[in-house]
């Protein structure tokens, strides 16, 4: 009886010391801890960037099947640290009013350069071609395009005549020189853009291959320079991290809002859910080079991420500090472990759509009409990252983080409207 009296009230002195523990992780701790990460998400995507600069400036400086596929292997690990920066979307406005610049999507691909004869675009400016034309009429005015900058693609053509489709810069734009079209409809397969697209002279292909190597140079360039301009916004002094810092209850509603609007209305609802609805391999996120299931599941990564407080480097370096779920375990430890529970779901989920792809069930077969595997796949991502939205709805009420606005999608709250 004594000896469970001592341990009772050890057990007891331990629950106190965790308690005591907890209640020292301050909102200004967790704010701080979340704006490092963002300083290392985003500093990994310039690092990454600034080496598939370095595979794009090789390939055209020596043409060849060798270097086209460096540039593609380089473009795709740059999607994955940048894909878990989308969470810092939605609740900072700063990186609401940049993002745009560097992952717009879907973009109207005849405004860059050649497409297929069955192609119809969305807008005017879809046969603009600007690879082929050194001069454009756009609105009525007559554009010189004869020398393709960063600033000819930013200030002119990105988002030209305010139509969003209209992406000249970005990930995307440059996924897309370097994969080409994906014409494979439902069928497995990625673009398959020929390296002589780059190539000199009688080795050309598609024509106008020295204009396309300046539009892929200058838009990798103006992405780097991009990622160097987010990076410095978030160290000590810069207008993301001063922002944040500067009001700790509107700094909580941000990490909520970007947690809960990139999991409902646009990655469940946008991403994923409309796709599977129109059963459109066009609606894929990295539709280009079929990269799709790894943009999903590194928004998730990121999600959770912010969640628990940490972030791998790609050098392997862990950040990792005061988070989320320690402000919510400090008050309910029960929501804590649902919330958690809930994203490591969300993973599992977004893992098999992940492994199914690259085992050879890629995203675009997974969204055709009658497959019930695809489905099956889609959908529970889909449920997963919408039953962990109803948690981080539960955290808001529990933290009293008023003004928190989290994005719907049709495709999840009106379904009929799809299709008017």
């Amino acid at each position: 009886m004594k000896t469970t009296r001592t341990l009772a009230t050890s057990a007891l002195a331990l629950t106190l010391a965790a308690g005591s523990a907890l209640a020292e992780v301050s909102r200004a701790e967790v704010l701080e801890n979340y704006a490092d990460i963002a300083e290392a998400i985003y500093g990994d995507s310039l690092i990454a960037a600034q080496r598939l600069q370095m595979a794009v400036d090789a390939l055209i400086a020596d043409p060849s099947a060798e270097t086209l596929q460096a540039a593609k292997s380089a473009w795709l690990a740059a999607r994955v640290p940048y894909q878990q920066s989308e969470v810092y979307r939605f609740g900072n406005a700063i990186v609401d009013d940049w993002e745009g610049k560097v992952n717009a999507w879907p973009l109207d691909e005849g405004l860059i350069d050649y497409v297929d004869v069955t192609y119809g675009g969305p807008t005017d400016e879809t046969a603009l071609n600007v690879v082929a034309s050194p001069s454009l009429t756009i609105s009525g005015e007559t554009v010189d395009a004869a020398e393709i900058t960063p600033a000819l693609l930013s200030d002119t053509l990105h988002e030209a005549d305010g139509v969003e489709a209209n992406v000249a810069t970005g990930y995307h734009a440059i996924e897309f020189l370097l994969w080409g079209q994906d014409l494979n409809g439902h069928a497995h397969g990625a673009g398959n853009r020929p390296w002589t697209d780059y190539a000199r002279g009688e080795a050309c292909t598609n024509d106008n291959c020295d204009r396309r190597g300046d539009y892929l140079k200058a838009a990798t360039d103006l992405l780097v320079s991009d990622l160097e301009w987010i990076t410095a916004q978030w160290a000590e002094g810069g207008e993301a991290r001063s922002t944040l810092m500067a009001d700790e209850a509107a700094g909580i509603t941000a990490m909520l809002t970007g947690m809960g609007s990139l999991s409902y209305g646009e990655q469940a609802g946008e991403r994923m859910r409309l796709g599977l609805m129109l059963n459109d391999p066009e609606e894929e996120h990295d539709c280009f080079s079929d990269n799709t299931h790894n943009s999903h599941y590194y928004d998730g990564l990121g999600i959770q991420n912010v969640y628990l407080g940490e972030y791998v480097r790609i050098d392997g370096t862990l950040i990792s500090g005061p988070s989320l779920a320690d402000l919510v375990a400090e008050t309910d430890a029960a929501l804590d472990a649902e919330m958690q529970g809930k994203l490591a779901h969300t993973m599992m989920a977004l893992g098999r759509i992940k492994s199914a792809a690259e085992a050879g069930f890629s995203y675009d077969m997974m969204l055709e009409r009658g497959s019930e595997a695809g489905e099956a796949l889609v959908m529970g991502g889909v449920n997963g990252l919408i039953d962990q939205t109803r948690s981080i709805e539960r955290i808001v009420a529990l933290l009293g983080a008023e003004g928190t606005a989290i994005e719907g999608s049709d495709s999840l709250d009106d379904p009929d409207a799809v299709f008017q």
